[in-house]
């Protein structure tokens, strides 16, 4: 009977280390579901944010392109009106100058108020003295006002934009219309300017597409002059709007398009990312921690198997925390604790190996998806949260929005890298000027905030100066100071909800930028005020 008692006993051993190992499993498959799900909404997020970060600036470079093309065509046209002496001759001389030395135009062209081309540079070209009586040209030259042309086929045949200035002499009299050239499916100043490094290692790319849905710029060339309005992001471009989205694009490729409308020319602007590209990083990272976790729980598995006796309440507690962590909740690691039972010990040293990994991989995400990439401090997700903390427990705090005083001059003057380095270096100066209690953020592009807790307006309003001070005073990575505007709102004084709370802060601030900026503003329910030490 002993015998007897004693093989019933390791058969439920057995029986006890099999149910545990396949509750573990299972619970280890739905822990990888849980971080697969959350994982993929995170890079699809931060992928979109960053698409739209990138097409919002090649559009601003779009539009500066064809601002500066237009200026420029402008002062030709207007140098051959105030000439009215000059041979066409001297104009084919002029128009060379001008082409060789701007490089805007594949080429440029006068075509008087008959529709002869009078000149066009290069020579090369072979239209001077032929007569257009039909067409889009013909169009343009017949209105009399500035243009800028969808693609069309030119009489040369090829795939041309046009953007011409009407030209008039002295006497109001209409002389036709100087006309640039950009020649779609050759080497021009757009594919100069966007065409490098168009297609990134991850399968993002951009395109640009013109007021009708036809393609002007994509990296790969013959897609060029391409209709492409039955794309849902195109269509939204078409009807003047931007944003962020995951489509399928024409070929049927799922995307993570970002798209930016550009109102002066009526263009926009698309970057993508593969959505397959997301699939093979979360891939890669759930075979990472599959790898991670696969000795410890080779180790529990074994020893339950060999040596597993009475185990079933350290099973128990294990499986409850191990469902805790695959529910996202935060636990506490099992303590290097000594059992009654060696195989007990065992099993719980190899699961806090396991779920330390899968808690650290969990805060490692979490820290990135807090902290701002560029500055390496906190990001908006980061002061939400703070700020609702607070609030939750109705603690006085009060923050400032801060902005940097003409951040576009800074970039446009010395390039978006050192746009970058001057927000770094902003950052760090809020990290040294400000006071140990309080925190600070990136909000987005130049703008930051300080959260500072138990501190009212007016002692906000010190501390604000404080940082505007040094900030004025200290040589910056252009070489030379920048300046900062900043607004000031207290909770709950001036609002007890966060959105209008923030909304009056920001308020703040604008009176700030428009009372000269370079100085700090308090948000005041009746009427908001600013107070500087330094006069502009």
């Amino acid at each position: 009977m002993k015998n007897l008692l004693r093989n019933k006993k390791v058969k439920l051993s057995g029986l006890l280390t099999t149910l545990v190992s396949i509750s573990v499993l299972l619970t280890i498959i739905i822990l990888l579901i849980s971080v697969h799900q959350s994982e993929r909404e995170f890079m699809e997020e931060t992928h979109l944010s960053l698409n739209y970060s990138k097409v919002k600036k090649i559009s601003q470079t779009v539009d500066n392109l064809f601002v500066s093309m237009s200026m420029s065509l402008q002062e030709i046209t207007n140098y051959i009106a105030s000439h009215e002496g000059l041979t066409d001759d001297e104009i084919q001389e002029q128009l060379e100058i001008y082409r060789n030395s701007g490089r805007y135009f594949n080429s440029v062209a006068w075509v008087d108020q008959t529709g002869l081309v009078r000149n066009i540079a290069p020579s090369s070209v072979g239209l001077r003295g032929h007569r257009i009586t039909t067409g889009v040209t013909k169009e343009i030259l017949d209105n009399k006002t500035p243009a800028l042309s969808d693609p069309y086929i030119a009489p040369t045949g090829r795939l041309i934009l046009l953007i011409s200035k009407p030209l008039y002499n002295s006497r109001g009299q209409y002389k036709g219309m100087i006309a640039g050239t950009i020649y779609l499916h050759e080497k021009n100043v757009l594919n100069e300017i966007l065409g490098n490094d168009v297609i990134e290692e991850n399968g993002s790319y951009y395109y640009v597409v013109g007021p009708e849905g036809n393609i002007l710029f994509h990296p790969i060339s013959k897609r060029i002059g391409e209709n492409v309005k039955s794309n849902t992001v195109v269509e939204k471009i078409m009807q003047g709007k931007s944003g962020m989205e995951q489509v399928t694009n024409t070929n049927g490729i799922p995307m993570l398009a970002a798209y930016s409308y550009v109102p002066e020319i009526g263009w926009g602007v698309v970057q993508q990312t593969p959505v397959s590209f997301i699939d093979k990083v979360i891939l890669s990272h759930h075979v990472k921690m599959i790898l991670y976790m696969l000795a410890p729980f080779l180790i529990i598995l074994m020893i339950s198997i060999l040596i597993a006796r009475k185990l079933a309440a350290p099973f128990k507690n294990l499986a409850e925390i191990v469902n805790r962590v695959a529910e996202g909740k935060s636990v506490t690691i099992p303590d290097d604790q000594t059992h009654w039972n060696w195989e007990a010990e065992m099993l719980t040293k190899s699961a806090r190996i396991a779920i330390k990994a899968v808690q650290e991989n969990n805060e490692r995400l979490m820290a990135t998806a807090t902290t701002d990439a560029l500055t390496n401090i906190p990001n908006r997700s980061k002061l939400n949260t703070i700020m609702e903390n607070l609030a939750d427990i109705n603690q006085v705090f009060s923050i400032v929005v801060i902005d940097i005083d003409r951040f576009k001059d800074v970039n446009d003057t010395y390039g978006h890298q050192k746009g970058d380095e001057v927000l770094k270096f902003l950052a760090n100066m809020l990290k040294t000027a400000s006071r140990k209690e309080d925190f600070y953020f990136r909000y987005g592009g130049e703008e930051f905030v300080l959260l500072l807790p138990q501190t009212k307006s007016k002692e906000a309003f010190l501390v604000a100066e404080k940082i505007r001070l040094k900030v004025e005073k200290t040589d910056s990575p252009v070489g030379s100071p920048i300046t900062i505007s900043l607004g000031i709102a207290e909770f709950p004084k001036n609002s007890g909800k966060l959105e209008e709370l923030f909304s009056k802060a920001d308020k703040a601030l604008y009176e700030s930028k428009l009372n000269g900026r370079n100085r700090t503003t308090i948000w005041n329910d009746k009427k908001s005020h600013s107070k500087n030490n330094k006069v502009e």
